[in-house]
Formats: C-alpha cells, structure tokens, sequence
C-alpha cells in the first residue's frame, strides 16, 4: 500500500540522501504522494469519497489555502523559499490525511502501522548505538566534516542523529515511539508481547537519551500524563502521576546519575538558567519586537533553513527559531500562529473525546498510545522542528487518522466477536 510506502520512506530517505547523494531524495515523497492520488483518481468508483467529509480534512485544508495566500504576504519574502516551505508546512499533512481515509478501513491496518514504524524506529535506535559506539558511516561521517559536526558534537561528544535529518529529530522519533509502545505494553496483550514491547521502549529512550536532544523528554512528559488521564482508571492516574512526578522531582532537585553524560544533559532541560535556553528567549524578544508591526509575519520559508538559502536580505533569516512554534509565528504572524495553534488544539482535543468513548479495550490502548504520541510532539516542536519533520510528521498524519477511524475500527472488532460467537 501507498501509505505504507510512505511511512517507510520517511524513516529511510534521509540515509539514503548521505549514504548515496546526488538525487533529491527529499522531494521523492511528492512522487509517492503524487503516485497515490493518481491511483487513487484513475480507480474512484472503489471508494467511498464521503469519508472525506469530515473536520480534519476541512482544517487542514483552511491551513493549506492560508499557507497558500501566504505567497503575496507584503514582507515580500522569495516565491521558491514560500515554496519549498509550504511542503511541509502544509501540504503534506493535506495530501496524506485525506489518503489515509480512503485506503485505511481495518484493524489489521492499524495492527501493520504499529508494527512498521516501532520496527524502523528499532533499526534507528540500532543504527544510532552503531553511531555511537563503532562510529558513523562513510556518509554520516561526510555530514559531520561537512558541518554537521557544529551541532553534533559537543565537548567531543556526539549528538547521534542515526538515520534522521539531525541529532533532534532523532531525539523526539524515539521518545515519541518509545512512549507509544511503552502506554501498548500496559495493554491487554500477551505477556511475551508487553515484555517485548518493554524492551523495545527502554531501547528506544536510550536511543533518546544519546541523541543529546534534550526537549524530547518533554514529549515523555507530556504524553505520559494524557495517556494517565486517558485511561480513565484513579488508580492508574493516582500511581502513574506519583511515579512521574517523582522522576521529575529526581531530574529537577537531585544529582543522581550525573556521571552518566546522558542523564547530565537531559537533566538541564529543566534548568532555567540553562546557557542555549537564554539564548532562544532573547531570540524570541527581538522576534516579538520585530513582529509586533507584522501580524502576518515574513512568509513561508522567510526563517530557518530555507531563509537561509533564499532569503537572506530579510531580517527573519539571521534569526535562529530553534522551535516549531517560533517558526510559525515568524512566518505568518501571530493571527497565522493562534489560528495553527488552535487547529492542533482543536485535533487533540476531538482526539481525546473519540479515544474516551472506546470501549474495547485493545483498541483503546492503541488509540491512547497514538494520541499520546501526537500531544507528546505538538508540545516536543515548541523547543524543536518536530512536528513538521520526517518521520515524525507522517507518523503524527497517519495517526490522526486511525483516531479519527477508530469508532469504525470498534464497529469491525464488535461485528467479528458477534460473528464468532454465532459459530462457536
């Protein structure tokens, strides 16, 4: 299936650009998208359209045609930054979401989308101890002398970014797959399944931890104490919020494991005075400053990047946004960032109200897991580009749709125990 070409690729591309080079890997995603919704069109009578009539789909196509109009923003930043920025900004999750409700109908859709992307997220987790431990390969090794090494390492330690586009990406990929099959192995599986599970999540906070990206644990955080609420269970959420508060209190007011260059790292997420954080706050004072006047920012691809590489008259473009959330504000201004930031609210939010209403508990858990990892990344993207990054981003497209699909999934598991019941 398509999607599940997709996903692959999303987890994948980026090894590819180092290891092979001199073909646009990246914009190969619009060719499978493209590739998709050519079958999709040349083969319509075989769906069902109508399952396109739904609020997700009418959001993220009023965040696409705002996106779009974005190209006459009067700050005048360049068309091809506007366009090579408008991909992730906004068509992807347009494109892919609307695919998604047309091609995933089963469980066993569900079933085969966890299993791909906790099994890519292993090889990664593998790949980035490999890194670490035995050393980069010839083409991670190229990304590092070629300026990687700026951000990679530090006090000659390595950031380990494995296959992703950097050592943050990697970062929040793992704490947000290590946190879904962390809320699964509490599920009501087989006892080999949640050991398993377990395992592939500690597995996958070291692979966190040795990335170096400390604002990934704030995606645990956060999607640890909505999948607690979630649960609907006082003891769950009783224990569960003692246990994580206790882990907070241990990372914020003590000293243990800091000789561990790891828990050290991790542990000065949490500290207010941390040198990088001042840093980001005083960018984002002259940012308020500077856009007090602009209430609908530079345009797309004005910061960052692709500021960078096509704006670089413009103010915005000296300016580091080192946030998902700050980017988005320059870009489109404060009336583009309280509409953004209310259409994520409003996904989590309907998220949250379906998950709530599940009553088989197997699908539950999954769909618990799956909204967890999403508030997990919304919230990880305000210290990191997460949220609009592969593989991140599609993980989180694919799983609003499961979410939003979920109430039909539970129709098919209700409609299969009444089937066998009648044959037993």
């Amino acid at each position: 299936m398509i999607i599940w070409l997709l996903v692959f690729y999303s987890f994948t591309f980026g090894i590819l650009g180092r290891e092979i080079g001199h073909f646009p890997f990246g914009t190969l995603q619009e060719g499978i998208l493209l590739l998709g919704w050519l079958t999709l069109v040349f083969t319509a009578d075989q769906y069902n359209w109508k399952l396109l009539n739904t609020d997700l789909v009418y959001l993220l196509l009023f965040w696409f045609m705002i996106s779009v109009f974005q190209v006459a923003n009067p700050a005048g930043a360049s068309v091809q930054g506007w366009l090579q920025e408008i991909r992730a900004a906004a068509l992807y999750p347009f494109v892919l979401v609307p695919m998604g409700f047309l091609l995933l109908k089963r469980n066993r859709d569900l079933n085969v989308f966890l299993y791909l992307i906790l099994g890519l997220s292993l090889l990664a987790s593998l790949n980035g101890i490999k890194q670490l431990y035995i050393g980069p390969s010839p083409g991670e090794q190229r990304f590092l002398d070629e300026g990687g090494n700026i951000t990679h390492i530090l006090w000659g330690r390595l950031r380990v970014f494995s296959f992703y586009s950097d050592a943050g990406q990697f970062g929040a990929s793992q704490a947000h797959i290590a946190l879904i099959a962390l809320i699964l192995c509490l599920g009501p599986f087989k006892i080999w399944k949640r050991v398993i599970l377990f395992g592939l999540a500690m597995i996958m906070v070291y692979g966190m931890l040795i990335s170096g990206t400390r604002g990934a644990l704030f995606a645990l955080i956060v999607g640890i104490f909505l999948a607690i609420l979630l649960s609907k269970k006082f003891k769950v959420i009783i224990i569960g919020g003692i246990i994580a508060l206790s882990f907070l209190f241990m990372l914020k007011y003590t000293s243990i494991g800091n000789n561990n260059y790891q828990i050290f790292r991790l542990r000065s997420a949490l500290d207010p005075k941390e040198a990088s954080l001042n840093v980001r706050l005083t960018n984002q004072k002259i940012l308020r400053e500077y856009l007090s006047s602009r209430p609908f920012g530079g345009g797309l691809g004005v910061i960052g990047v692709w500021g960078e590489a096509f704006n670089k008259d413009k103010f915005l473009s000296t300016i580091q946004p080192d946030s998902y959330w700050v980017k988005v504000w320059a870009m489109y201004g404060i009336v583009g960032f309280t509409i953004w930031f209310g259409i994520m609210m409003y996904i989590l939010g309907k998220c949250c109200g379906i998950v709530w209403n599940i009553k088989n508990e197997k699908l539950r858990i999954k769909m618990i897991a799956l909204t967890a990892g999403y508030a997990g990344i919304l919230f990880c993207s305000y210290g990191n580009e997460v949220i609009n990054t592969a593989p991140s981003s599609f993980v989180v497209y694919v799983s609003w749709v499961f979410i939003f699909i979920s109430p039909a999934l539970e129709k098919e598991l209700k409609e299969q125990e009444n089937k066998n019941l009648n044959t037993a």
